[in-house]
Order: C-alpha cells, then sequence, then structure tokens
C-alpha cells in the first residue's frame, strides 16, 4: 500500500512570515482602506485608468517578488521531497511555494499568479518584474507591448471567476487526499473554502492551522491556534514519521 496523499491548502497566514500582508485580517488593507479592494476588482480596474496606475503603484510599492519562502513554505517542500505524496491548493499569487522547491507540477495556484502579466485583449504573458522596470521607467500604465491592450496581473481580480480546470483539480484532490492540512487560510472565500468540507466529507483526516476560528473547526479532527511558522513544521514532521 502506498504512502498517504497529503493535500496543504494555503491561505495568506502562511505568507505573513515572509512579509507578505494579510488584506483580509483584522489588520488587513481591505479592513484598513476598504477603497483599496476596487484596485484589484476587475470593472473598476478595466473601466479607470486611474486605478490601474494605483494598482501598478501598489505592486511597485509592496516589493511582493522579493519575499522569500518562511519555515512553513520550507516544510512543506521538505516534506515533498521525503518521498510522502503531496498536493499543494493555494489561495495565495506569491509563487512561494515554489520557490521554496515544491515542484510547479505538484502547485494548484487558485487566484493566479502575481509574478507574471497577462494581456486582457489577445492573452499574452509576460513576467511581472519586466511590467514593474516599465513603471520604474516612467510608465505608469504600460499597455501589452504585442498588441497595445490593458496589461493585468495574471491573478484572479475580484469580479472574475476561477479557472473551472484548476478549480476541478482542486476538488479531486480534495475528495482524494488522506489528509488535508488547511493553512493560514479563514476558510471563508468561496468555492475554495468549501475544499476542506469536501475532504472531510470524504473521509480525509482535517486538520486546520489558523490563528482564528474558522467555519470548518468542527469537521476538523485536530485545530492548531499556534504560530504557523513553528506549528507546520512540527505537524508535517509528525505526519511524515
Amino acid at each position: 500500500m502506498g504512502k498517504p496523499l497529503v493535500a496543504v491548502f494555503s491561505g495568506a497566514g502562511m505568507s505573513t512570515d515572509s512579509g507578505i500582508p494579510d488584506y483580509r485580517g483584522p489588520q488587513g488593507l481591505w479592513r484598513r482602506e476598504p477603497d483599496a479592494e476596487k484596485l484589484v476588482t476587475y470593472e473598476y480596474y478595466m473601466a479607470d485608468p486611474e486605478i490601474r496606475r494605483r494598482s501598478w503603484r501598489m505592486r511597485a510599492e509592496l516589493g511582493a517578488l522579493g519575499a522569500r519562502p518562511n519555515a512553513a513554505h520550507l516544510a512543506v517542500a521538505e516534506l515533498e521531497r521525503s518521498g510522502v505524496p503531496v498536493r499543494v491548493i493555494t489561495q495565495n499569487v506569491d509563487g512561494l511555494h515554489q520557490l521554496a522547491g515544491v515542484p510547479e507540477r505538484k502547485v494548484l495556484e487558485l487566484h493566479g499568479t502575481a509574478r507574471a502579466v497577462v494581456c486582457t485583449a489577445c492573452g499574452a504573458r509576460t513576467g511581472m518584474d519586466e511590467a514593474l522596470d516599465r513603471i520604474a521607467a516612467g510608465e505608469p500604465d504600460p499597455a501589452c507591448l504585442s498588441c497595445g491592450g490593458i496589461l493585468k496581473s495574471a491573478t484572479v481580480m475580484f469580479g472574475q471567476h476561477l479557472d473551472p480546470e484548476v478549480l476541478a483539480q482542486a476538488v479531486a484532490i480534495a475528495k482524494g487526499c488522506h489528509v488535508f492540512i488547511a493553512v493560514g487560510s479563514t476558510l471563508q472565500v468561496q468555492p475554495a473554502a468549501s475544499l476542506a468540507g469536501m475532504a472531510a466529507e470524504a473521509g480525509a483526516r482535517l486538520i486546520i492551522v489558523n490563528a482564528e476560528e474558522t467555519p470548518y473547526d468542527a469537521l476538523a479532527e485536530e485545530v492548531i491556534r499556534e504560530p504557523i511558522g513553528t506549528a507546520l513544521p512540527k505537524l508535517l514532521a509528525r505526519i511524515a514519521g
């Protein structure tokens, strides 16, 4: 019999130790500056050049491309290298699981990636670093170099649907895994949050690692409230046996 499949479902809390803010948390940007949500809302972004300029400035100032994986990301990569079958489903767009060493093919990015830019007209993809270089050089709202269309980060903005193929793969993993670890997620953003319930209903051990209560705590076999940077490495070491 093979080793049990472990699904790691990560939310914003996974990356706060890497210096990336949790926008939805109690001190999150969306709560402090409700208007900031417009910067990542598709309808506003496409209609208003000033929103786009502010959105690009926000990305340049956040410096997320310079973020490095923290102990939690490294622990997931170490578990994968140990031979335990691991699949990562992430709400994060920072690419830190891959930077930590988890193979690209084993990471499902539900909300896309902030490390790439896509043209809304022709679909051309380029690196975010190229776009930020153009911002730094004085282009406040860089257009697609191929067709002149509006560029946006390759993330799923508010008002956009998740990629149905990526979501279908995530559902299959949730229903087929033996252990489902939800880490650093409020488990409130649907349809992604429902994956935890699907896993539990299918018979997986549901483990939740999060500072705050979640709607799925009652279904969990184990709920861990300790800081993620220390709790997750200990948990994964236990699972690796």
